[in-house]
């Protein structure tokens, strides 16, 4: 798809040449690489990418006729819903005939949609439902009925969450489900989502949900060669995935952010292969211009009375970080949780993907080094611990989501606080279930301290004990960066986090469905030499008690061959293919902030990032300097 100035996106390409012979040749080790990564799904398994619910939209090939695994779950799910509607209907009073023409339709979306699902991979699910079908029978009796369906385990709703969502498992597969009510009586079975008059008289969290969907298919339409871009997408999110940045709820960006940035990079080389994409698509996000913001396609005002992403008006959007935004109307920023210790994060492995990258073009480094795994829990000192517990599996759920859905404004209050330089949240928790013969080993359970006699008793152990108990708890972890001592400061320094922590207590036991009695919600600080064996994989070495700064010295330490003053003809090559790539992403910010002059006064004010050497004992020492563009 091309538009009528003959190009996609916001400016002209940067390069309209096709890949270099080396470029095919690294593409060539990429895909064998994302291969024995695993990230493709067998055809026996599934024929996803043939698969969309939205049947006729852009970027599919063909409906799968045949019975796989995953279609059939998702043709069981389309069934439930429509029953669903029938039943809500129902009881609104509508006839038998009006409720069985009220309908009800699935759409997918998210990487199962844009074609790049891996083994495992969730599907996200819309639910398309008429106006007399509200959100609280979606979460009351949709939850039921598919808590109902055979092989459904793990039905959790968060109607709470800023796009709400009913997550659940049904034959292994995950699913996430969002609901959307649009101002019709019924929906047809080809009811088609592109049109922007639906989104009339629907409240904000609908038109949310509806935006999945509506994105992913903008998205296709947007880039040059589709196949290029699903290879690319692969690649960028198996190594977010690896380095522990790929989670929206936790400030990162999520799946729809990393699709539109790789669609951009495809969108300035449209003629590049995959491999050229990823190396280019690195050393352009490490030295973007934030806040500046990411676009696909111009900013659409439109003719209905929904919000549109725009700094200039709302100061909730001026405030975002890191906007990226997405290209289906309503305009929004899909990167609205970033705050300024994951921005930090992000721009970190930017720059670590960039040097990793820059050696595998020259022929220094494999593929294979840009996914290794993330060393969060080897990197910092002090860790703070957020446990939740309760008594049951079902409203563990719950209630660890609701936890996990409020972790980002406690890093956002740590930020704060004097002396912590950055408040690093990981992407997940850890489930733990404990069985419990006293009082004692509850609490301590609960309070995050599990012995070794409790980690390795199972239910059969405490069946018929009097007072024994099992409880399930979900631990979710913060690393924190705190600056050096000061020279010839006296005394131990003191790191309070009292306030934040207790904000935020008290911010999560609003949520309605809280329970004093039943629920269990603890912060505690640990060093990292008490870190949990399960926070590691089988056979990773558990980190070693941190040592002290080493005294440095004239003639201290021993001189090294691989020093950056050392002439080395590779190191030399690495300069000049990120310099010409430098050059590129200078005339791209000229043309970037000249594409509309309205954005100029909100690009002032850059926060850049300068990281100091790393210490021995991988603690960092970061500082940010305020610079003007």
């Amino acid at each position: 798809m091309t538009t009528e100035k003959g190009y996609l996106g916001v400016t002209p390409p940067i390069s309209t040449a096709e890949s270099t012979e080396r470029e095919k040749e690294v593409t060539s080790t990429l895909m064998e690489e994302l291969r024995q990564q695993n990230t493709f799904e067998s055809v026996d398994e599934s024929r996803l990418s043939l698969f969309s619910a939205s049947s006729g939209e852009a970027g599919d090939a063909e409906v799968a006729f045949s019975i796989f695994r995953r279609e059939s779950v998702l043709g069981r799910v389309a069934a439930v819903v429509k029953k669903f509607v029938y039943e809500v209907s129902l009881s609104r009073g509508l006839s038998e005939v009006a409720a069985n023409a009220a309908g009800g339709k699935i759409f997918t979306f998210g990487s199962y949609r844009l074609g790049v699902h891996s083994p495992g991979s969730d599907i996200d699910t819309l639910c398309v439902v008429p106006k007399h079908v509200s959100r609280e029978d979606f979460f009351e009796t949709f939850e039921k009925m598919l808590a109902a369906v055979e092989g459904a385990t793990e039905v959790s709703g968060v109607p709470e969450a800023y796009v709400p969502i009913v997550k659940a498992k049904i034959s292994g597969i995950p699913l996430d489900f969002l609901m959307a009510r649009l101002a019709l009586s019924s929906i047809p079975d080809d009811l088609s989502l592109q049109d922007d008059n639906l989104l009339r008289n629907l409240d904000e969290r609908c038109v949310r949900s509806l935006g999945g969907s509506r994105v992913n298919d903008e998205i296709l339409r947007l880039v040059p060669n589709v196949e290029v871009y699903r290879d690319s997408l692969r690649c960028i999110k198996l190594w977010a995935q690896r380095r522990a940045i790929y989670s929206n709820v936790n400030g990162f960006f999520g799946g729809v952010a990393w699709a539109i940035l790789v669609a951009r990079i495809c969108q300035l080389y449209p003629n590049a292969t995959a491999g050229a994409i990823v190396s280019r698509f690195f050393i352009i996000m490490y030295q973007w211009s934030w806040p500046q913001p990411v676009l696909l396609k111009q900013i659409e005002e439109g003719p209905l009375q929904v919000r549109v992403w725009n700094p200039k008006l709302y100061p909730a959007d001026r405030s975002h970080r890191m906007p990226i935004i997405t290209p289906a109307y309503p305009a929004m920023c899909s990167t609205h949780n970033v705050t300024a210790s994951t921005q930090m994060i992000v721009t970190e492995e930017f720059k670590k993907g960039a040097d990793i990258v820059d050696k595998v073009i020259v022929g220094t480094a494999s593929w294979s080094e840009l996914f290794q795994k993330h060393d969060f829990f080897h990197k910092y000192r002090y860790y703070l611990q957020v446990i939740a517990s309760t008594a049951s599996a079902d409203t563990q759920i719950k209630w660890a989501g609701t936890v996990e859905s409020r972790i980002r404004q406690l890093v956002m209050k740590l930020e704060y606080v004097d002396s912590l330089i950055l408040a690093h949240p990981f992407i997940k928790g850890f489930d733990q279930i404990s069985h419990c013969i006293t009082e004692e080993e509850v609490r301590q359970v609960a309070q995050g301290q599990i012995s070794d006699t409790v980690a390795k008793r199972t239910k059969a152990d405490i069946e018929g004990v009097d007072g024994a108990s099992t409880v399930f708890s979900t631990t979710f972890y913060i690393g924190l960066l705190i600056e050096p001592k000061p020279l010839n400061a006296v005394g131990p320094r003191k790191l309070d986090i009292s306030y934040p922590t207790t904000e935020f207590s008290k911010l999560v036991k609003m949520w309605e469905k809280y329970d004093e009695d039943s629920m269990g919600l603890v912060v505690r600080n640990i060093k990292s030499s008490a870190l949990p064996d399960y926070v590691f994989d089988e056979g990773e070495r558990h980190p070693k008690q941190v040592l002290k700064r080493p005294k440095t010295g004239k003639g201290s330490g021993k001189s090294s061959n691989t020093s950056p003053d050392m002439p080395n003809k590779k190191r030399r090559l690495v300069q000049t293919y990120s310099y010409a790539f430098t050059i590129d992403l200078a005339w791209l910010r000229a043309q970037q902030i000249g594409h509309d002059a309205r954005w100029r006064k909100y690009y002032s004010g850059l926060v850049v990032l300068k990281c100091a050497a790393t210490w021995r004992n991988q603690r960092r020492v970061c500082s940010y300097q305020q610079g003007r563009q």
